[in-house]
């Protein structure tokens, strides 16, 4: 019972004089808070115990909390923090003392620092920067096989002069590059930038800074910068050597994984198949390098595979291009299924139009009737008028008689 007694009177001296000079045991704030550009959207954070602060056997930590660009909080044992973050809005966080391993014990106050938006104009930074990245193969024997190609795209800023100028620039990691290879629009100036080759990791997961800033003779051009997430720009190639066949009713596809850093078992694909005469439209979705169907009839097909790096080996990002269509099947030839109610159409438009032709003729026939010709054997009669008088002279009687003419008449007489 006496050594318990003893080890519990011990350890209350040593906290006690941990928490000294405070007769609570309470903590006190950091001191000496900066924080200071250290490269492209990357901020330095530095602080210092505070000198009354005795370690003794309290294990003590930090809260840091940003407040801009982005809310977000984080504890570290450690007095300094590096963050990337976008800082052409500026960048402020706050820090406190916790207790590393006791909970209970009550945080520090809270000490501020902040590092200001660079200087320049509002309204004549760039706007709608874009960034995508794709991997290309290396032409040389080095020890990459792959490098990555970086490409970005912006829009002049609205209440920038017309004489202003932009210039781009990149960091991934330790490593800063500017653009030599700029687009121009009609008026001169740089809207878009390419690097055939970067220092980018083709499988790499750390943030891409990347800032546009601006000269003009009239105005001071505010600096934009951005981070990009490589999952989210990555462009994949789309895979190669894509092959199909048909095998009696089996359809087989095979493909070769896209042009890439990653192995072939980190990618999901998509096989489209397309036949617009029939209207067939089918879709899949696979993680192997082969799909195989069954096709019910004959037809021409039009195939088209596209990739995407599966969450197994990265962060989920789009889906790639399709890669260039290949035909299999044969269009000319169709199934007695498909000539039936072709044939129908045909026999029933044939009987139609033998329908219109005969009624056709026959209204000819009562519109325009033939013109008899002479004919033999044909007994014409002429018409002998006599005037028959009898009584009185008011009275007449007019007698017609037919005479029998011969065959031909050569005059006529009445």
């Amino acid at each position: 019972m006496a050594p318990t007694l003893l080890i519990l009177w011990g350890a209350a001296v040593v906290l006690g004089a941990a928490c000294l000079p405070e007769k609570s045991c309470s903590l006190l704030p950091p001191v000496n808070f900066t924080i200071q550009a250290a490269g492209l959207a990357q901020v330095l954070l530095r602080w210092d115990p505070h000198p009354d602060q005795g370690q003794g056997a309290i294990k003590l930590g930090y809260h840091v909390r940003i407040h801009a660009p982005e809310d977000e909080d984080y504890e570290t044992r450690s007095t300094a923090s590096s963050r990337a973050a976008p800082l052409h809005r500026g960048f402020s966080a706050s820090v406190r003392t916790v207790p590393w391993e006791a909970p209970s014990l009550p945080a520090s106050g809270w000490v501020s620092a902040e590092l200001p938006a660079p200087p320049g104009s509002p309204g004549t930074s760039a706007v709608n920067l874009t960034c995508f990245t794709r991997t290309v193969a290396s032409n040389g024997t080095g020890a990459r096989p792959y490098h990555v190609s970086l490409r970005c795209a912006w829009r002049a800023g609205s209440e920038a002069p017309e004489d202003t100028q932009y210039s781009l620039r990149y960091r991934y990691g330790a490593r800063t590059e500017e653009c030599r290879r700029y687009s121009q629009d009609a008026g001169r100036q740089h809207t878009a930038c390419w690097f055939p080759r970067t220092a980018i990791d083709g499988k790499g997961r750390d943030w891409l800074a990347v800032q546009v800033s601006g000269t003009s003779a009239r105005a001071a051009i505010r600096p934009f910068d951005r981070l990009f997430a490589l999952p989210a720009i990555d462009h994949v190639n789309p895979p190669g050597n894509v092959t199909a066949k048909v095998q009696g009713s089996r359809l087989r596809v095979h493909w070769e994984k896209p042009l890439s850093a990653f192995p072939g078992h980190c990618f999901d694909y998509e096989v489209r198949i397309h036949s617009a005469r029939k209207g067939y439209f089918q879709t899949e979705k696979m993680t192997t390098h082969e799909f195989s169907t069954t096709m019910n009839d004959i037809a021409k097909y039009c195939i088209d595979v596209r990739a995407a790096v599966s969450s197994v080996c990265r962060e989920g990002g789009l889906w790639g291009e399709w890669s260039p269509a290949v035909s299999v099947g044969d269009e000319a030839r169709k199934p007695w299924t498909e000539w039936y109610p072709i044939m129908l159409v045909a026999a029933v438009c044939l009987a139609f139009l033998t329908s219109l032709a005969c009624r056709t003729c026959q209204a000819w026939t009562k519109l325009f009737p033939p013109v008899p010709a002479p004919k033999s054997h044909i007994q014409d009669f002429a018409a002998t008028v006599n005037y028959e008088k009898s009584g009185s002279r008011e009275t007449e009687s007019e007698v017609i008689s037919y005479v029998e003419e011969p065959e031909v008449l050569q005059d006529l007489v009445f």
